[in-house]
């Protein structure tokens, strides 16, 4: 990861009547709606895989469809950013713009390439779209960092939305964590030269910031460069947020998680895609270490 140091739209459908003519009627265009995933112990592209994005390495968090039945999958805006490790605000730092190629890889470590899995297109950055907005919510510009990248459609039969390890998500966490509350995720840093045992992580939420923004978190291990846009869940499994810094201080050695409920709800204001929600696991959630 670059390391920083620090709802649903319904889309209301029109009913025309149509004057009878002799011309035969023409049926409306059938959504695209998935009604299987690929099996979550074959697929390659899932939450925890990770994703390359020219040159700089993140991983990914969960599974999103919309109104359509398009399929995405998430990591953080600052996977793609262009500026320094220390530019966290996402209202003013750089990024590479939509459009950009996004490669998914498993087995990638700092001593070996790993296997091209697939591949997908950046459709969606909180950041250019604060910074196409305006935003001067100042707890957004800071915490605010979820982007999606549109799965290429040679690529969607190898998807599953499940969390390796844990299973779920179960739903979306709309309620944040309070200090004390259990919390798991599931990290894919190249820095762990492919070592998978090191990859889930059990930790503690040290409650909110923000204003519901982010939750500081402490995990065995800690999320580290790599991690970042990892899938966060909550102790029932439900999908909590996405791993976003590494702080130094006050709380050192802790991780920021944006809270996906907030992070979601922009991307369903401000993507201008119709429908954008989580996809729940096909596992269940597990929560044995």
């Amino acid at each position: 990861m670059r390391t920083p140091t620090k709802l649903l739209t319904l889309a209301a459908a029109g009913l025309v009547a149509a004057a009878a003519t002799s011309a035969p009627a023409t049926a409306a265009p059938k959504k695209q709606v998935r009604t299987a995933w690929a099996p979550a112990d074959t697929a390659t592209i899932h939450p925890g895989v990770q994703m390359y994005t020219e040159g700089a390495q993140c991983t990914a968090n969960f599974v999103y469809t919309d109104t359509a039945g398009t399929t995405y999958v998430g990591y953080a805006a600052h996977c793609a950013g262009t500026g320094e490790a220390t530019d966290t605000n996402g209202c003013d730092a750089g990024s590479l713009p939509l459009g950009t190629r996004v490669d998914f890889v498993e087995g990638g470590s700092l001593l070996a390439e790993g296997t091209r899995v697939g591949g997908g297109t950046l459709v969606y950055s909180s950041w250019l779209a604060m910074q196409q907005r305006g935003e001067t919510d100042e707890n957004a510009c800071a915490y605010n960092d979820l982007a999606l990248v549109k799965v290429d459609a040679a690529d969607v039969a190898e998807v599953n939305p499940s969390v390796p390890f844990w299973g779920g998500p179960v739903a979306l966490n709309t309620t944040g964590t309070a200090p004390g509350d259990t919390v798991y995720s599931y990290g894919n840093s190249s820095l762990r030269a492919g070592i998978e045992e090191l990859s889930p992580k059990q930790g503690t939420s040290v409650g909110t910031e923000g204003e519901g923004w982010s939750h500081p978190v402490y995990t065995v291990t800690p999320g580290v460069p790599g991690d970042s846009g990892s899938a966060f869940l909550d102790a029932e499994g439900n999908a909590l947020g996405t791993l976003s810094t590494l702080a130094i201080a006050p709380l050192a050695g802790s991780n920021g998680v944006g809270d996906l409920a907030h992070e979601l709800s922009y991307a369903q204001a401000t993507s201008g895609i119709a429908g954008l929600r989580l996809v729940p696991g096909t596992e269940p959630f597990s929560p044995i270490l």
